[in-house]
């Protein structure tokens, strides 16, 4: 008997004198002659199995690998975990021990079962997911397996495979086999990551492993053995497990991962016992992250020339999946009778029985639907928290021998399969916005607009100053040769002038001197002749000064045109002048009308980036709101029904339309109103449909508007028109009709919840939407209603309606629990309703927990009533413990604003027994 008196690390340098035999490979083909031809025969290629594979499905499918649709199993459940039953050819010492005995177990691989004998004539069947022979390959182990949660983890789903069994029955060797002298050998392990490196792109996505080992309860690091007592941490809101000091390696090809695992299972403790010559003392578990950027799912930044306010509004950061497989590797469990444990071993295989105890616990509670799972009893079935019961796809594979010696281990091994199928997982997609990205592209993108705008800006300024300094130059020479024209002009006419009037006195002082002359000479003549002779010549001096006064004249003409025309030179300068300047202006106006868009653009540069932070807190708070399970916070008030719906139609403040409308009824009738909802027109049609909406807001003619048919016209609206306003304003009048009790009925009878239902699943304005939630919540008010409302889907409708996230609607849907609430409330107490409320069966408890401290005070008011009238039928009292619902009643009783209802909360905990019960557990005075 050999035995190991402490552990050993597997593969290291610690292991002492142990060697290989054929129980440390328990699918050898070495020990059955069978089993190694049928081995022989399957593809040794990971990569032929990858390419016949064929497109991977988008969402989870079957274990098997089956066609069928997402998240849908064989049984209809979605998320059921899967079980796979393995078993081991026998050894070479069952071969000689076991020789005169038959098997214990019987595998019907066609049809799935596993029979058990208990004698040579009596025996019990077993149904699994997929019965896997001894001469199963690795690779079909892997495809039925693990393939499709490795398909899941790549659509960004969380997933597990974990191998469960008798030590020595071959759990290793189906999950960490390197298959380094045979390639057809490789585990689980390693083709899980080829698939992996074959369906990503390395440049946009990334993978990143750690290797751990739970042994002894302590979390050791394979990868780094000196951090060797790691603590777990966990997220109260979300349920994830992490290990914050775990090494975490980044994967790049498959052989970097290949040294990995090598270094892992060095590390990892191993010890030899009568059952196995190599036995795993510890838990081995492997983390796969992948993270993937969708791709398709962004729209892109507007070009270099496009308007910055449009890359505002289609602005959407880019989404990463996140998906984690988890591969767990569990110690076989073994007793010690057989195993032949002693010291330090005893011990392991003590801690090692007492964790797999735990997990068995806890599959039990889950699969009996306990109302307490002991998750926290082990460091092991915390860390498997979302593998069983939680959000991940599980497959499990459960080893066993074939030896009759060990069938009670058997049994007990598949009896915890058996188990195990019947958890169901709920399925989860790991989304979230990549604002790291975002924030990345939008630094770019705003360097590049700063950067082109200020090269326009530097390119402008430069040009404007060209303009500026070539008008100037213009300008002073125009003024210079005008200057110099004018002054030639001016010297020359004077000059001539000059000239005449010195050339006029000249002949003048000639003329005289001529006179006097001729006196002189000729004498006295008699008086006739003189003054004949001096009348002519005077005569003739009158003419000559005659033709010379006309040519000065002339010349003076002359001068003044000329004048004239550079007088004209002059305007035109000006004229030209003042255009240069108007050029100057309209200049000076580009320079600020530049300078105004670029203060536009750096106004829109401050939007984008309060943008970006807008869009980070959205996230945060779109986090934490699913973390709560609900719709996020809403704020808004909540008027009376009657004013809300009134206010949505469309009339005007004052008595003219009110008068104009009632006279419009007194004239046509309403039969002829009615009438034209039918129209072919759909302008006629919403005016219609308006006036009746505003005929419906007094109670005076909801009456004769039903006896007329409006209330079925007006559902016929909601069934054929697809115009949002006539869905608006028809859905308004609705609601107005339904708070009469008598209407309620007639509503319920022609279908009316089925419409609205369909009205708010199409909806998208928020309008609309609160006028179906205050037709809805008028029902909700209605004793008789209560389960037809609910069996038409009315609860889910008003439920769904809270995606808007409008204060207003949010307000309507809140009203519309609140009424339900106290009508299953008042049901109970009168006798005539048992069981659970509807409302927590339709899920809306985590809604209402969630806006049950609301800032929006109408919303509060009403979940603070539907809280209280949930809370006082005992029967709803469990499931409003669990769901948190108790910490906001004890919130009620001591802080609500009102005091009814914080009356109405303390004796309601008062008098239940459950919440006094928890509450002295939890040790809170209320």
């Amino acid at each position: 008997m050999a035995t190991g008196s402490v552990g050993n690390y597997r593969n290291g340098t610690n292991r002492g004198s142990l060697k290989t035999t054929a129980a440390d490979r328990p699918f050898s083909v070495n020990s059955n002659p069978s089993a190694k031809a049928a081995l022989r025969n399957k593809p040794p290629s990971a990569a032929a199995a990858a390419a016949s594979s064929g497109l991977r499905k988008s969402s989870p499918g079957a274990l098997a690998g089956s066609t069928g649709a997402a998240a849908r199993d064989d049984a209809g459940v979605p998320g059921r975990v899967r079980v796979a039953v393995r078993l081991r050819p026998r050894n070479d010492e069952e071969l000689v021990a076991d020789a005169d005995f038959a098997d214990c177990v019987e595998l019907q691989p066609e049809v799935k079962r596993l029979k058990l004998r208990k004698n040579n004539w009596d025996s019990d069947t077993y149904e699994f997911d997929e019965v896997l022979t001894e001469f199963a390959s690795q690779k079909r182990v892997y495809e039925v397996v693990a393939k499709p949660v490795v398909e899941s983890v790549l659509d960004g789903y969380n997933g597990t495979v974990m191998a469960y069994g008798q030590t020595g029955t071959g759990k290793t060797y189906t999950l960490g086999q390197l298959g380094e002298e045979d390639t057809a050998d490789r585990g689980i392990m390693v083709r899980a990551m080829e698939d992996i490196l074959a369906d990503i792109s390395l440049n946009n996505d990334s993978i990143s492993v750690s290797y751990l080992q739970l042994y002894m309860e302590t979390i050791q690091d394979l990868l780094d053995p000196t951090n060797d007592n790691m603590s777990i941490v966990e997220d109260h809101k979300t349920g994830d497990v992490s290990l914050p000091g775990a090494t975490i390696v980044e994967i790049r090809d498959q052989q970097s991962f290949l040294e990995l695992l090598r270094l892992g299972e060095a590390h990892r403790f191993a010890a030899n016992t009568r059952l196995n010559t190599e036995s795993s003392r510890s838990h081995a578990i492997l983390m796969v992250q992948v993270k993937r950027s969708v791709k398709g799912r962004e729209q892109g930044l507007s070009g270099e020339n496009g308007n910055s306010s449009n890359v505002v509004k289609s602005l959407k950061p880019p989404i990463i999946r996140k998906g984690k497989l988890v591969v767990v590797d569990l110690a076989g469990s073994e007793r010690i009778d057989k195993s032949g444990s002693e010291g330090h071993t005893l011990e392991e295989a003590k801690s090692i029985n007492l964790s797999l105890s735990a997990l068995g616990k806890c599959i039990n509670a889950l699969a009996e639907s306990s109302s307490h799972v002991p998750v926290r009893d082990s460091k092991l079935t915390r860390l498997l928290r979302d593998s069983f019961g939680g959000s991940a796809r599980t497959s499990l594979v459960i080893t066993i021998g074939p030896s009759p010696r060990h069938r009670g281990e058997t049994a007990s091994t598949i009896m915890f399969g058996q188990r195990a199928m019947r958890v169901e997982n709920m399925l989860k997609l790991k989304e979230e916005f990549d604002y790291k990205s975002l924030a990345r592209r939008l630094d770019i993108q705003l360097d590049k607009l700063l950067m082109e705008h200020e090269r326009k800006q530097k390119a402008f300024e430069d040009e404007i100053e060209r303009i500026n300094t070539e008008a100037k130059n213009q300008i002073s020479e125009a003024e210079r040769n005008y200057a110099d024209a004018l002054e030639r002009e001016r010297l020359k006419y004077q000059k001539d002038y000059m000239e005449s009037i010195k050339k006029l006195e000249e002949k003048w002082m000639m003329n005289q001197q001529k006179q006097s002359s001729e006196r002189k000479i000729v004498g006295l003549q008699d008086s006739n002749d003189i003054s004949s002779n001096g009348k002519d010549h005077m005569a003739a001096e009158v003419t000559e000064m005659k033709r010379l006064l006309q040519k000065e004249t002339s010349l003076r003409k002359t001068a003044e045109e000329e004048v004239n025309n550079l007088k004209n030179q002059i305007a035109e300068m000006k004229k030209s002048e003042g255009s240069e300047t108007s050029e100057m202006l309209k200049l000076r106006k580009m320079l600020e009308d530049e300078a105004r868009q670029k203060e536009k653009f750096e106004r829109e540069i401050a939007m984008l980036q309060s943008q970006l932070l807008q869009l980070s807190f959205e996230a945060d708070e779109t986090r934490r709101r699913l973390d709560r399970g609900g719709s996020g916070k809403i704020s808004g008030g909540l008027d009376s029904l009657n004013s809300q719906v009134r206010h949505s139609q469309p009339r005007d403040t004052g008595n003219g339309e009110k008068t104009s409308i009632a006279k419009l009824f007194e004239q046509v009738g309403l039969q002829k109103i009615l009438s034209l909802l039918e129209a072919e027109d759909a302008d006629v049609r919403i005016h219609a449909v308006k006036v009746v909406a505003n005929l419906a807001a007094e109670e005076a003619n909801q009456q004769k508007i039903v006896e007329a048919g409006g209330l079925t016209s007006l559902l016929m609206l909601l069934r054929s028109s697809e115009d949002e306003t006539i869905h608006r304003v028809a859905a308004g009048a609705i609601a107005n009709l339904a708070m009469n009790e008598t209407n309620q009925e007639l509503v319920m009878e022609q279908g009316g919840i089925s419409l609205l239902s369909m009205t708010a699943a199409h909806a998208e304005d928020p309008q609309t939407l609160r006028m179906v939630a205050g037709a809805i919540a008028n029902l909700c008010g209605n004793d008789k209603l209560q389960t037809k409302l609910r069996d038409e889907g009315g609860i889910k409708a008003l439920l769904g309606m809270v995606r808007c996230g409008h204060p207003d609607v949010l307000a309507q849907v809140a009203r519309g629990v609140a009424n339900f609430a106290k009508c299953e409330s008042r049901a109970s107490t009168q006798g005539t309703k048992t069981g659970r409320s509807l409302l927590i069966e339709d899920g809306a408890l985590p809604w209402i927990v969630q806006n049950a401290n609301n800032e929006a005070s109408p919303i509060r008011r009403h979940i603070e009533l539907a809280l209280c009238h949930l809370a006082q039928h005992e029967v709803n009292a469990r499931d409003m413990i669990s769901g948190g619902a108790l910490w906001e009643l004890v919130r009620i009783s001591r802080d609500c604003s009102r005091e009814d209802i914080r009356t109405l909360a303390h004796r309601t905990l008062a008098s239940s027994p459950a919440f006094i019960a928890e509450l002295r557990r939890l040790r809170i005075d209320y």
